[in-house]
């Protein structure tokens, strides 16, 4: 069954940016227990643990090192460990530690590889080099916010349950998988370092790691992630001729470049439409000018016979991404029309859903319960314009949920997450788990 479709209106939640006032957030764990898992949790094993993850340089196609270590933390906690080769020098990571079996079973999924690879010359915070620091509270570090900082909680979670003598019916699963960041190969960008938007979960669930539900724990800053939109990558390409400067008078209209400024027009209102045609959850389907490209700069002296423009365009989990298609598709056959002797080109080359769960799914409602117990108060609900391993697990019947930690959003300094946020979450993800997976 494929899930995350149009859901008919009658049986989509009304208000998913804050928590249904008939979700009822007890918990069934008896107290003592609660606080003997809650006094589990070490604070100084956190931070020793994000530390080390940060330092292990793990961009996409790169995750191997950062795998062997996960593995040998697992191992460590006691967990039965699966390690799945993706590819030559990548693999994905699973501990499970198994319940008595009439239970569910929960998988917390969380990616090795860094939005960035801390080489960038032009990202110089400190938050954007594999290089641990602490200061002033928090953790600053690549990875440590996307995504490295929720593997640590979940691992630290496992160990509280443990510590607290924690008997299971389900079976608690963490993956940690490579490739999920958005970038794809296209063109001459081949390799391994080019395949991430949900490779390794891909890989995951299409040999045998099922769970009934899942939490991934991406920086939603303790939000739950109910919904996210999907994303299609597009291109729209023009040719033009190829002629020295000095013979291209009176045929300056025939240069691609020239020619794609038209049809810039075009697309950009279509783009505007699209943008509130599609919003979905308060959030506008943005439509991003992901690249254009055209001539050759070390030959100025051409004109460019071929030019590119590239657009990343935001789909809500209401939308089929063919339908979406079929909408900026009907754009370029309209300009294709219109200039028949331009050598128009259209092409779709990333296409990930949009997901969403039930605010009414038992997980959410252990969300919930947790997070007041360690928080105070139940989280808040978001919808997010962002892509997650949610649009492959959810087209596997596995209910998946965002929720995770970070401490706003990044700034000059890069990737940072207070210290505090680590440990409640760690907490919350322990009392979770003990909720969901029956504890005894």
């Amino acid at each position: 069954m494929i899930l995350g479709w149009r859901v008919p209106p009658a049986k989509r939640d009304k208000d998913l940016t804050t928590p249904a006032t008939n979700v009822n957030p007890t918990s069934s764990l008896d107290s003592r227990l609660i606080d003997k898992i809650l006094a589990a949790v070490r604070e100084v094993e956190i931070i020793a643990m994000a530390c080390e993850v940060i330092n292990i340089q793990s961009p996409t196609g790169e995750e191997l090192q950062m795998a062997e270590y996960m593995r040998g933390a697992f191992q460590q906690v006691g967990l039965n460990v699966t390690w799945q080769e993706v590819e030559e020098g990548r693999a994905n990571v699973v501990g499970r530690w198994t319940g008595t079996g009439d239970g569910k079973n929960l998988m917390f999924n969380g990616h090795m590889d860094t939005s960035n690879t801390g080489r960038e010359e032009f990202l110089t915070g400190i938050g954007y080099k594999p290089h641990a620091v602490v200061k002033d509270g928090a953790i600053y570090g690549l990875g440590i916010y996307n995504m490295k900082g929720a593997l640590v909680c979940y691992t630290q979670a496992l160990k509280a349950l443990q510590r607290a003598g924690v008997k299971l019916k389900g079976d608690v699963i963490i993956a940690a998988v490579a490739g999920e960041i958005e970038k794809t190969q296209w063109g001459e960008y081949q390799g391994r370092e080019y395949r991430g938007y949900g490779y390794g979960t891909h890989y995951l669930v299409n040999h045998g790691v099922l769970p009934d539900m899942c939490i991934l724990g991406e920086p939603t800053d303790m939000h739950v992630v109910l919904e996210h939109f999907g994303s299609m990558w597009v291109r729209i390409s023009c040719t033009g001729i190829y002629v020295h400067t000095a013979f291209c008078e009176g045929r300056e209209e025939m240069n691609s470049i020239r020619r794609m400024h038209k049809l810039m027009e075009t697309i950009m209102q279509w783009s505007a439409a699209w943008e509130t045609k599609a919003a979905h959850g308060g959030k506008k389907a943005v439509v991003n000018l992901g690249g254009i490209r055209g001539g050759h700069a070390w030959r100025a002296s051409r004109t460019p016979e071929k030019t590119d423009v590239f657009l990343d365009v935001r789909v809500p989990p209401t939308i089929p991404m063919s339908e979406a298609r079929r909408d900026i598709q009907a754009v370029f056959l309209d300009l294709e029309k219109k200039h028949p002797d331009w050598g128009l080109e259209f092409e779709t080359y990333v296409s990930v859903p949009g997901a969403r769960v039930s605010q009414e799914h038992p997980m959410i409602r252990a969300i919930d319960a947790s997070h007041e117990r360690v928080m105070g108060q139940r989280p808040e609900r978001e919808v997010v314009t962002w892509c997650s391993d949610a649009s492959v697990l959810s087209r596997y019947g596995i209910e998946t949920v965002n929720y995770g930690p970070s401490s706003g959003p990044r700034d000059a300094e890069g990737e940072k997450v207070h210290i505090k946020t680590l440990v409640d979450i760690t907490k919350i993800y322990a009392l979770i788990a003990a909720e969901l997976c029956g504890a005894q």
